[in-house]
């Protein structure tokens, strides 16, 4: 049967399992629009390419399967490429698909002419661009298979627009199946020795793939073992906090207790996880290439084995089969180490007690409030900033896939993020914590909320600057303040605009009640925090952080 490109091309992706879709639309692939009016892939229309791209790294996230991303050309692929940056730091599968100028027009600079192959080289597993229409089935197929084999990441695909216009009779490719690693017997046998030998091990886990099955199995061998597991950067979720092995997050602002027990540890077991410098404290908890700690490294890329440590033993698996492999293998005897597993268990439980700061809005308090009110399945999102500190150290996550946060540091991800998740999971409650300037980036999605009826909240921390780059300031230039001053808009008056409910919250005991409003609205709803800019981080004001650097 004779199909046009963008036919073959959308039931390419029906063939692959997608259901959403996130974009905005743009005249360079409209034969794939016209072929998704017809078919069961819903196509979300967002108002900003990189809400778009962030969405379906959510949706990767969410699924680990790849997000849909659909852009135009030039603009919209420029646009979109913060989320594609951050499916590649963050290893989610992601498949973005970018319209280009017709082939005859190529090396002529036409109107939003591109290469992408070398604008997206550096950020993507593979771009490729489709100059056959036979070749979209097997190119199609081949960047789901890319997306998720090993360690995941984000795939471009170019698609000049006279190909999708034009027919062929074409076979459709066959469903896609990711390939992972699983760690070999022998492996596992001198890990059990290494282990078994240590006075001070820790567990780190991170990195993607991950599922909720992997992080019970490896919390109940560890806990068995006497073996404390640490989270990487924004990983939170991967283990029950509430486990009696679990002893924190290697996050910004990580407790010192932990940064010592990761500098102390005389084996380390990291599975998934880079442990890159966030977790290290700029490599310098454990100064490259590692002497003097025998590293056990676990990850779905032999190229990242030795990359920045060297590994005593390095297994490659994904974090999924390694936990599945480590469910066999029989326990240490955790009695041995029984009461330093309930030292660092009850060391991250004291990090939840917080220090007063100023302010009639006491964020700790409203981390609180959250942890009280949110079901164990309810999922938080948040950009970037230092208001996610107190997400990161006050909040516990209980279910896996209930923290979306990106690696890649991306301001403006929260909210998009939290409409992809109310579309995949519209029965679970989703919060976004937003900093005044993180929201600001993409706050006109709360149209696209309204518009699919996705009615997540949105928590507004409102302290009239760009905080992280203030406390850096402060630190280098004390006093001399410099571009990070911010006149904000009423943020429940915006809210209202875009048809969703808004509200401002004064203090910390209204937060309660005007939570469960907002939750309770049906419409997306944004709660204004105002917070004073002397509550700079959880442990240290403004006016602290600039005494201690002389100002």
């Amino acid at each position: 049967m004779s199909r046009t490109g963008g036919r073959i091309l959308v039931d390419q992706l029906v063939l692959h399992g997608a259901d959403l879709a996130f974009g905005v639309p743009g005249e360079s692939y409209i034969d794939v629009l016209d072929a998704l009016r017809d078919g069961p892939v819903r196509y979300v229309t967002c108002r900003h390419e990189g809400g778009a791209a962030n969405m379906a790294e959510a949706y990767g996230k969410l699924t680990g399967t790849p997000g849909l991303c659909l852009v135009t050309r030039g603009p919209g692929a420029t646009q979109a490429s913060v989320g594609v940056h951050t499916a590649f730091q963050d290893g989610t599968p992601l498949l973005l698909l970018v319209g280009q100028v017709p082939r005859e027009d190529a090396e002529r600079e036409a109107f939003q002419e591109i290469d992408y192959r070398r604008m997206f080289g550096p950020l993507s597993k593979w771009v490729a661009q489709v100059d056959q229409v036979e070749r979209i089935p097997e190119l199609i197929a081949r960047a789901f298979r890319v997306a998720t084999s090993g360690r995941p990441g984000p795939v471009v695909l170019a698609l000049p627009e006279d190909v999708l216009a034009e027919r062929a009779d074409v076979s459709d490719a066959s469903p896609y199946s990711p390939a992972q690693a699983a760690p070999a017997v022998a492996e596992l046998e001198a890990l059990r020795r290494v282990l078994g030998s240590a006075e001070r091990p820790l567990a780190v886990v991170g990195g993607q793939p991950w599922s909720a099955e992997a992080g019970a199995r490896l919390a109940a061998w560890c806990e068995a073992s006497g073996v404390p597991v640490a989270t990487a950067w924004r990983c939170q979720d991967y283990v029950d906090n509430e486990a009696r092995c679990y002893a924190g997050h290697l996050g910004l602002g990580a407790d010192p207790a932990l940064q010592a027990r990761l500098r102390d540890a005389d084996v380390l077991l990291v599975v998934g996880t880079r442990l890159g410098d966030i977790e290290t404290t700029g490599y310098s908890t454990i100064v490259p290439p590692g002497p003097g700690r025998t590293l056990v490294h676990v990850h779905p890329d032999p190229n990242e084995l030795g990359r920045v440590y060297e590994p005593a033993l390095g297994i490659v698996a994904s974090g999924p089969r390694f936990a599945e492999a480590l469910a066999e293998l029989p326990p240490l005897d955790g009695r041995v180490r029984r009461s330093d597993l309930e030292a660092a268990f009850a060391a991250n439980r004291a990090t939840l007690e917080a220090r007063e700061l100023p302010g009639p809005i006491d964020l700790a308090g409203v981390m609180a409030v959250l942890r009280e009110r949110l079901s164990p399945d309810a999922i938080v999102t948040s950009g970037a900033g230092n208001f996610t500190v107190w997400a990161h150290r006050f909040y516990v996550f209980r279910s896996f896939r209930t923290q979306l946060a990106p690696l890649s540091g991306a301001m403006g991800y929260g909210l998009p993020a939290a409409i992809a998740a109310k579309l995949v999971h519209p029965e679970r409650d989703v919060v976004c914590i937003a900093g005044d300037g993180d929201f600001l980036m993409s706050a006109q999605e709360l149209a696209t909320a309204r518009q699919y009826d996705a009615p997540v909240v949105v928590l507004v921390v409102d302290n009239g600057m760009y905080g992280t780059i203030r406390m850096h300031q402060e630190r280098r230039y004390p006093g001399r303040v410099s571009g990070t001053d911010l006149a904000n808009p009423d943020f429940a008056a915006l809210a209202e605009a875009f048809g969703g409910h808004g509200e401002r919250v004064a203090r910390t005991d209204e937060v309660p009640a005007a939570l469960e409003r907002a939750l309770g609205a049906g419409v997306p709803a944004v709660l204004h925090l105002p917070v004073d800019p002397e509550a700079l981080t959880p442990r240290k004001t403004l006016s602290e952080v600039r005494a201690e650097a002389g100002g």
